[in-house]
């Protein structure tokens, strides 16, 4: 089956991010902060206070960890060691949902049980004690209105939850009333963060300059610490929820799965780079060269992971994902277009999340001179995807010339527990 050569041009081109459109990105991304910051109503960034700045280093002592994200959830018992250094003494992870055995997530479910069975969890992750006094830290990964660091108001559940008597409480308050009834009164949760947060500040702690914080992976938001500059306020880590990001020009395949998804005109930014919709995008390309349009394959990033890691001259690997996933037998020089279309979505990608941590960094040095600092980065897609890192620096040293090499990526793996601990020290000596 060949491919309509014609078409493939065109749709390349509706993938790719040019140098002016780049610096654009990065430009209105900034903007977008200012107005955020301002209140403006005009901001598609959120620019959620988290009420803590960053670790000095100097945090020790023994702290519960609760990390909350999704259907599993783990508790975490940390010593912090000061410096960077750490020990995790206890570590316990249960699913909300076993099929055919409980489950806590659907709309049958009340958060009176599912707060009991995470309670549960942490007097094992104590191992019983019910004297001892522990501060918890919780990451909290849905939206949630926020006024201190103690309590989180849950907005409304993502991700498949449903539990009844949730929506609209303070997250904490359920917890606190949960681990009395275990017995666990020595137990107090004093802090609650979003898993953007918790990633800065775990790798903030581990390699300090670090004032920015990201996940990528099957969504994407980024967080940094706000300087405040000649203002009162002191220095405070800020969620931008950076997904929700608009002042993108989308193509028609962005605007096809933006129309099909469940919260239409939300989460633009999202939807063009997390690796939730690059499987899909690849999929509405590639039924359109395939003079299939409107067919629906199941492709996943993964698969596009795969693609990009076959160097062979024919693409083979390629001709056979798109062979099995969407019966197509593709001729050598066609499956080294497929591959070059996954390598498009990937590139761009990874190009727009640059041009938004560009413009973070203007925000951050507010015009002056970019100091040498991390990136801190957690999720799947940067973690595994090939092209990410190399593709990362290439556009930082697009937008930022010669200061591009005080810049760098690292990957920040399993900050969700330690930043939890870390903001439950913080909030304690805070």
């Amino acid at each position: 089956m060949a491919l309509n050569s014609a078409l493939y041009d065109d749709i390349i081109d509706a993938f790719t991010v040019d140098t002016e459109h780049l610096r654009e990105a990065a430009a209105d991304f900034r903007q977008d902060m200012r107005l955020g910051l301002a209140g403006s109503p005009d901001s598609s960034l959120r620019m959620l206070p988290s009420y803590l700045g960053l670790p000095t280093g100097t945090e020790r002592g023994d702290y519960l960890a609760l990390d909350f994200g999704g259907t599993n959830v783990r508790v975490l018992l940390y010593r912090l060691e000061g410096n960077g250094k750490y020990e995790v003494l206890s570590h316990v992870a249960k699913p909300l949902k076993v099929d055919g055995v409980y489950d806590f997530v659907g709309a049958e479910a009340t958060g009176e049980e599912m707060f009991d069975f995470i309670a549960a969890l942490v007097d094992e992750a104590v191992s019983g004690d019910h004297a001892t006094p522990y501060l918890l830290g919780h990451t909290f990964s849905f939206p949630s209105s926020q006024t201190n660091i103690n309590d989180a108001r849950l907005i409304i559940w993502t991700k498949e939850f449903a539990a009844k008597g949730v929506e609209g409480e303070v997250v904490n308050d359920l917890l606190r009333a949960a681990l009395v009834r275990q017995g666990l009164s020595n137990v107090t949760p004093n802090s609650v963060i979003n898993d953007t947060v918790a990633v800065l500040l775990a790798a903030a702690y581990i390699n300090g300059d670090t004032k920015i914080g990201a996940i990528y992976a099957t969504g994407h938001n980024t967080c940094y610490l706000e300087p405040y500059t000649g203002t009162a306020q002191p220095p405070m880590i800020l969620n931008m929820e950076s997904g929700g990001f608009s002042k993108l020009v989308p193509n028609r395949f962005d605007i096809a799965l933006d129309a099909a998804s469940e919260k239409k005109g939300e989460q633009r930014l999202e939807k063009m780079v997390a690796g939730r919709y690059m499987g899909e995008l690849f999929a509405m390309a590639l039924a359109e060269l395939l003079g299939a349009t409107g067919r629906t394959y199941g492709f996943t990033s993964v698969d596009l992971g795969r693609m990009l890691e076959d160097v062979s001259e024919g693409a083979e690997v390629t001709a056979k994902i798109v062979e099995e996933m969407a019966g197509a037998v593709l001729l050598s020089e066609d499956a080294v277009r497929v591959r070059d279309l996954a390598r498009a979505i990937v590139v761009r990608s990874v190009r727009l999340i640059a041009a938004t941590f560009v413009g973070t960094l203007w925000q951050i040095t507010a015009g002056g001179e970019v100091r040498p600092q991390h990136i801190a980065v957690d999720g799947s897609v940067y973690e595994k995807m090939p092209l990410v890192k190399e593709t990362m620096l290439h556009a930082f040293s697009e937008l930022l010339g010669e200061d591009a090499a005080q810049v760098d990526t690292i990957l920040a793996c399993g900050g969700s527990g330690l930043g939890a601990a870390l903001a439950a020290a913080m909030t304690e000596h805070g």
